[in-house]
């Protein structure tokens, strides 16, 4: 398994891990992940995959949104979405995503990464419940459990604050859960 950043000519094939890997919600997913891709740069933001004898079979991506915190807005980065086409899950292709992706992060100096999702996989990656430390999210409609952080060394005790999503994630309405 190779892990490495998104090229262009991969745009395709991560639309299709997405659409595979979300189900029913995969338009909405594969659409928002081609949306964040735009706003990635050098300097802010990553796109990793994973590639299997020549196949993408999987992806993850880290986008700029900000803490809106006391002293000033801090610049943070968002995990989503994460998505291993279904004949590769429980290989622990998503898990290695997320570690290499956490690794350069935290070499970029990034202070904080965000994420919704199941606490149950991602505690085991070093993400913890923000609502008890300090950090309020983004929308009520995000269940406590599911809004996580993870702080590097970078981060400082006065980051703390409110998470504001990049507008990406509103326009595809992919902030918490809806009902029916």
């Amino acid at each position: 398994m190779d892990l490495r950043e998104e090229r262009r000519s991969d745009r395709q094939a991560v639309r299709d891990v997405h659409l595979q890997a979300f189900g029913d919600h995969g338009p909405v997913v594969a659409d928002l992940a081609d949306t964040l891709r735009d706003t990635i740069t050098s300097e802010g933001g990553l796109s990793l995959v994973a590639e299997h004898d020549g196949q993408v079979v999987g992806n993850v991506m880290f986008t700029r949104s900000l803490l809106d915190a006391e002293r000033r807005l801090v610049d943070v980065q968002v995990l989503s979405p994460l998505g291993v086409l279904p004949e590769f899950h429980r290989r622990g292709i998503g898990s290695a995503l997320v570690r290499r992706g956490l690794e350069v992060l935290a070499e970029r100096k990034v202070p904080l990464v965000f994420l919704e999702g199941d606490p149950g996989f991602y505690s085991r990656l070093g993400f913890e419940p923000a609502g008890g430390l300090g950090f309020r999210k983004p929308s009520l409609r995000i269940p406590d459990g599911a809004f996580q952080v993870i702080r590097f060394p970078a981060h400082e005790p006065w980051m703390t604050g409110t998470l504001v999503y990049a507008e990406a994630f509103w326009r595809h309405d992919s902030v918490g859960l809806r009902t029916a």
